[in-house]
This record gives C-alpha cells, sequence and structure tokens, in this order.
C-alpha cells in the first residue's frame, strides 16, 4: 500500500512580500500620521494632473516600465542604535528582496549617524515596487560626554527592537529559501512591530533631556522602545507644485527642496517635507509617568531623475557646494528664494537635455532596439556605431531612475525636522570599515549597479540589431 505525502507549499516572490509590507506600512503610518494621507491624495492629484498635461512623460514612463510603479513608490527611514540591530534588519529586509546599497556618511553634515539604503536592485524588482529604507546607526563614539555615552549604550543593549516570532521567521526564510504565503502574511504583521510608533519613552524626563541637549537626534534613536518610522516618502512627477499647494492642504513645507533645481531633464533627487509632529509621550518616573513631548516623525515627497556617472556626481557635488558655500537657508521666503536663484544660476553649467547627458556620459540610460531598427536590421547591414544608430532612430535611451539618496539632501532633511537648525561640528569620521562589519555584509555599489544595468541594455539592444559587441562612444 503506497502512502501519500502532503506537497510542501509554494513560496510567494520576496517581491510580494515587500509589496505586502509597504502597503502595511503606509495603512499604520496613515493612521498614526494623518497629515500623510492628506500629502498622498495631494501627491495623487500633481501627479495626475502631470501626466494628463504630458503626454510625452507619460509614454517615457510606459516605456520604461515606470508608470505602474508611481503610485506604490514609498521611501521609509529609521534609525537603529546597536550592531545588532543593524545586523538584524539587514536579515529583514533580504526576506523583503532588499539589499544594503551605498554608504552615506551623515556625521560631515552634523548628524551623528553613518547609513545604508536597503531596496531591490533587480530591474524587474524595481518595476513591481521600488520600496527603500534609509537605514541609519547611531554614532555613539561622536557623543562627547562619555558618561552619557555609557548610560545611551546600557539603554540601548537593553531593548530588544524584534518580536521573537519575527526573528523565527527570519530563521525559516534562510533556511528555507521562502516563507509560504501563511508565514509571509504573518511576517508582515511581525515585522511591522518594529517599525510602529510608541508613546512611552523608557527613559526618565531627565535622561531624555540630556540626551536632547547632546543632539535631538541621540534622543530620538535612544528613548524609545524601537526605530519608529520617521517618515514615508511617495514619488511625486512635480515637486515644486506640491510644495506651491501643500499649505492649500493644511500643510507647511520647509523652507527649500532639497537637491538639485527644477529642469526639464530631471536628475537624481530632489526632496521636501512638513515639519515634524510634536508629540506627546510619557516618561518614565518613580512616581509615574511623566507626560512631555518629543519631535521626529513628519511627511517627505521625493522626486526622482536619471542617475548621474561618477563623472556627473562630481560636477553635481561642485555645482551644490558652490552654492551652499556662499547663499545660507534659513526659514525666511527671502533667504529661501535667493538660494533657490542661486542654484539654478549654478546648474546651467550641467546640460538639460537627454541626449547632451548621454553623450557627455554624465548620466545613465536604458538602450533598446526599435522596431524600425529590427525592421531595418532585417533586410540590410545596419551601421557599426551606436550613435549612427540613435541617429538613424534604430536605437533608443531612457533614462535610468535614480534610486538611491544624497547624503547633503538627507541630512537637510533630518536637521529641517528634529525642530531646529542646529548644527554640530563633528570632525569629519567616516566609517566605512566598522558599518560593514555591524551590517556583516558589504554595502554594494550604485554607481556600479546602474553601470552594469546600462551596459546590460545596450548589450541585449545590440543582439537584437544583429551587432552584438560593439562599444558605445561618449564624447568628452
Amino acid at each position: 500500500m503506497s502512502r501519500s505525502f502532503p506537497m510542501p507549499q509554494a513560496f510567494v516572490s520576496p517581491d510580494r512580500i515587500r509589496s505586502l509590507f509597504t502597503e502595511a506600512m503606509s495603512q499604520m503610518y496613515r493612521a498614526e500620521v494623518p497629515q500623510y494621507g492628506t500629502l498622498i491624495e495631494l501627491v495623487a492629484d500633481v501627479n495626475a494632473g502631470c501626466l494628463e498635461k504630458d503626454p510625452d512623460l507619460r509614454d517615457r514612463l510606459a516605456r520604461a516600465g515606470e508608470l505602474e510603479r508611481i503610485d506604490v513608490e514609498r521611501h521609509g527611514a529609521i534609525r537603529l542604535g546597536t550592531a545588532d540591530e543593524l545586523f538584524t534588519i539587514r536579515r529583514l529586509f533580504a526576506v523583503m528582496g532588499m539589499q544594503p546599497v551605498g554608504y552615506y556618511d551623515l556625521s560631515v553634515a552634523g548628524v551623528p549617524v553613518h547609513s545604508t539604503s536597503f531596496r531591490p536592485i533587480d530591474e524587474a524588482a524595481l518595476n513591481v515596487n521600488p520600496f527603500r529604507v534609509f537605514t541609519s546607526l547611531l554614532r555613539l563614539e561622536l557623543i562627547e560626554d562619555t558618561e552619557l555615552r555609557g548610560e545611551a549604550e546600557a539603554i540601548l543593549a537593553a531593548r530588544r527592537i524584534y518580536t521573537p516570532r519575527a526573528v523565527t521567521l527570519i530563521e525559516r526564510h534562510e533556511q528555507n529559501g521562502g516563507l509560504t504565503e501563511a508565514e509571509a502574511t504573518e511576517f508582515v504583521a511581525e515585522a511591522l512591530e518594529t517599525f510602529r510608533w510608541h508613546g512611552e519613552a523608557t527613559v526618565s524626563a531627565d535622561t531624555y533631556k540630556r540626551l536632547h541637549d547632546a543632539h535631538r537626534l541621540i534622543a530620538d534613536v535612544v528613548s524609545f522602545k524601537g526605530p519608529h518610522i520617521n517618515h514615508l516618502t511617495p514619488r511625486t512627477l512635480d515637486i515644486d507644485a506640491v510644495q506651491a499647494r501643500m499649505p492649500e492642504r493644511g500643510i507647511t513645507p520647509k523652507a527649500v527642496i532639497e537637491g538639485p533645481p527644477r529642469r526639464h531633464c530631471d536628475i537624481l533627487l530632489r526632496q521636501t517635507s512638513f515639519k515634524a509632529l510634536e508629540e506627546t509621550i510619557a516618561f518614565s518616573g518613580d512616581d509615574g509617568a511623566i507626560q512631555g513631548t518629543h519631535t521626529a516623525r513628519f511627511g517627505e515627497i521625493e522626486q526622482r531623475g536619471v542617475a548621474l556617472t561618477a563623472k556627473g556626481r562630481v560636477l553635481y557635488d561642485q555645482l551644490l557646494a558652490s552654492v551652499r558655500g556662499e547663499v545660507q537657508v534659513g526659514a525666511g521666503g527671502a533667504k529661501a528664494g535667493a538660494y533657490d536663484h542661486e542654484l539654478a544660476a549654478r546648474f546651467k553649467a550641467l546640460p538639460d537635455s537627454w541626449d547632451e547627458l548621454r553623450r557627455a556620459d554624465l548620466a545613465f540610460f536604458r538602450y533598446s532596439a526599435t522596431p524600425a531598427g529590427i525592421a531595418a536590421a532585417a533586410g540590410s547591414t545596419l551601421p557599426g556605431d551606436p550613435e549612427a544608430l540613435i541617429a538613424k532612430g534604430y536605437l533608443a535611451f531612457t533614462p535610468i531612475v535614480y534610486e538611491d539618496f544624497l547624503p547633503v539632501s538627507a541630512a537637510g532633511i533630518f536637521q529641517s525636522n528634529l525642530g531646529t537648525d542646529q548644527q554640530q561640528n563633528y570632525a569629519t569620521r567616516s566609517n566605512r570599515d566598522a558599518f560593514e562589519t555591524a551590517l556583516g555584509a558589504t554595502v554594494q555599489d550604485e554607481l556600479a549597479l546602474y553601470a552594469e544595468r546600462q551596459a546590460a541594455s545596450l548589450d541585449s539592444a545590440l543582439e537584437a540589431l544583429g551587432l552584438a559587441g560593439l562599444p558605445l562612444k561618449t564624447v568628452a
């Protein structure tokens, strides 16, 4: 008599788990921060208007596979306190197909953290859901008060920010190579607890004040049960329109948009936000809870453009530094206006057409064989120069979206939403080795990832035209 055994249940894809988590996170944050819901509605209205007014933009996004991802696109940010917390968050995000990309030292801008971005790296996965989380690790060694530093270390060492069940499911994913649908649903619910807001501090009011006086971000990281998500960010197609219309919805935006100026051809990343909420919290005390307030969580909006090459980034960094070194931005509109004007003027040095950016090797592009090119290849020999193929309309190119972050912009957002213009003067002490040791992995080089995508797309396009192996020529 033969025995039958149940078939093993199929694993769900990391893309699905990531999408389930993104939706759950968005719903949780909408309930916790109602203005986030208002922001989502405003961004949806602006995006719909942009696509209606600009059919060429709609067509370009559709050809690049980006149109469907716009409405689901989000990035979040969390701040961790210990190496163990960072090590486990890497394993947690791996369940969702997200890997650490890039190293960001924010201490150079007065913020005592260094960071990476967890995100999908495969083009197909990005087009399904490009959810990314900017993840920072507090640099306790930058706290000059040794007694306070030791106290912060002890507080952080005592907390556990992951539920036991979340850790079990992470281990199951690592051992089995995936999670079933039921396990994935449970994993999302358990993982969400790490990012949930807790209105009760784990420290006394006095300890909170001393941490706060050292740096507001230190107080935010050390004083709570977990690393509450401090913002979620939808992607807009016109950040200037969102910035201008936020007051109509009862939202006060920060003074200036971080990043490059408004351009015809968007580059890298532009970000703005509304001021962080002042939230009531309860401090621990001998005689019961003591009421106080904490400022950390806010809403942010981003507009993403083309990824720049190493050459393009050098030019971008030089232009941005030249403006920030001369025009100081405060809360006043006049100063913000002067900054925006000067930024636009300086950035005229960076070409504002897709073809100029491509030909000068300043940005990354995805190549594809056109229907006309494929038809021509079937009946004749095509020119062996990719530039000639482009000129004849046989080879097309579209900008590769920048999927990562900018350290100066991130620091600017952090500072403006800590409720202060406070600037700490930390010595430049980048410590990538220590970060990667804590992470338990090497962060991937974002420029190498873009270069690989560009090269792979060109190889595929040329193969479709029967011209495999041709190099792409650029002009200096």
